[in-house]
């Protein structure tokens, strides 16, 4: 696994230049009220050059006459400790992990960066970082390298993540896989006047079933009037007989995201008007998906969608002028997918093979309190896209006949 990062520290190899210093952290997780803290979870960037998943290190890449000289700088033995929160990593450990053959220790950081300030032309950090990292921060680093030019990390680093590598994909598989079957789940399992989180709790049981120590985001099981406020996540009201329930959730594996969003009636049957709406959104996700592929400018799917939606809603009524379609349809059609949910990338440019990218089509009808989102997740392939998420059912009639076969069965 190690010569995936060492194969990521090439890339940005490549991009400084002599003199240049790059630093990343790793993170660390707040602490809550007491002494326990929220759980971590690596910075993306961090963990792309490193492999490392542990809190409180520091990765450094000096370059000097062409050559790079990079430096893990780690927590010292924390001795008894470790019998409270676990050991930390040795010098051994992290080098089987990251091919980082250079280890240090946190003290040592602060020297050695002020030893660096004379030789070095540039210093790179990733200015996308919003949080404190312990006693480092960017301004502190400016402070240590004062006469120093600086520049961002992250715009070079967004530019490698963007077209994902052969093992990513393999993850994000795993991810969507597993996002899958838990979706599929809650549409077993739901009945009207069950309460969304309920609902919701049947997808929590898949993901810990499969190994799954975290989410993607926080799930969305919006019912009823609740699907047409796009980031509802309170989950706490009781469904009625004739809502559809919008879901998105994302399992994530070993990083890496899953992020699916279904709508489906809660009685297991559609309303002749929801199946008419549901039919609009689903035949506008087909059209973006048609027209995925190497060349085609990002921003172009989102109009092309815009385009779609204005005549579908002027046939129902909803629609006069094309600005109309901002009421009931504000959001892109689509975002980078990886390493976070929505991932780093450019969304003004062209599409490239290697790309992953949602496809999320809504429409939200406050005045028919309906919501619907569906979304899937696709790979850009030499001449269009492949769908990660193909194995999920979203057709009227596939949505309902499998709803149809799990109310045969007996159901909690």
């Amino acid at each position: 696994m190690k010569e995936y990062f060492i194969n990521n520290r090439k890339k940005l190899y490549n991009e400084i230049e002599n003199g240049d210093l790059a630093i990343l952290f790793a993170g660390e997780a707040p602490t809550k009220r007491g002494d326990e803290k929220y759980p971590f979870s690596p910075d993306r960037n961090f963990y792309y050059m490193t492999g490392i998943e542990r809190e409180r290190i520091i990765y450094t890449a000096k370059k000097e006459n062409g050559n790079v000289s990079d430096t893990l700088y780690i927590e010292p033995d924390n001795g008894q400790a470790a019998r409270w929160i676990g050991a930390t990593l040795t010098p051994d450990e992290c080098r089987d992990i990251s091919g980082i053959e250079n280890i240090k220790f946190i003290p040592d950081f602060e020297q050695d960066m002020k030893n660096s300030v004379k030789n070095t032309k540039t210093l790179f950090l990733d200015c996308e970082r919003r949080d404190l990292e312990f006693s480092y921060t960017p301004e502190g680093m400016r402070k240590i390298f004062k006469d120093t030019a600086f520049d961002d990390l992250f715009p070079i680093i967004s530019e490698m993540r963007v077209i994902k590598e052969d093992w990513e994909i393999e993850r994000l598989r795993k991810a969507i896989d597993i996002t899958r079957l838990g979706v599929e789940e809650m549409m077993k399992k739901c009945r009207p006047e069950m309460m969304e989180y309920e609902i919701e709790a049947n997808y929590d049981y898949i993901l810990k079933k499969n190994g799954v120590t975290d989410k993607a985001f926080q799930t969305i099981a919006a019912s009823g009037m609740n699907g047409t406020t796009l980031h509802y996540m309170k989950n706490n009201c009781k469904t009625g007989n004739n809502d559809l329930i919008l879901i998105d959730a994302g399992a994530q594996y070993k990083w890496y995201n899953g992020d699916i969003s279904r709508t489906f009636p809660v009685s297991g049957k559609f309303t002749e008007k929801q199946k008419e709406i549901y039919n609009i959104v689903l035949k506008g996700q087909q059209l973006v998906i048609d027209n995925i592929k190497p060349g085609v400018l990002y921003p172009d799917l989102n109009e092309m969608l815009k385009d779609y939606y204005f005549e579908e809603l002027k046939k129902i009524g909803l629609a006069k002028t094309k600005e109309d379609v901002f009421e009931y349809y504000f959001h892109n059609v689509s975002h980078f997918i990886g390493a976070e949910t929505h991932d780093v990338g450019d969304r003004g440019q062209k599409l490239r093979k290697g790309m992953v990218i949602s496809v999320e089509p809504g429409l939200y009808i406050k005045e028919l309190g309906i919501g619907i989102r569906i979304e899937d997740d696709a790979l850009v392939t030499d001449d269009g896209c492949e769908i990660l998420t193909k194995d999920m059912i979203k057709t009227v009639d596939d949505i309902e006949n499998f709803m149809a076969k799990e109310n045969e069965n007996v159901r909690f």
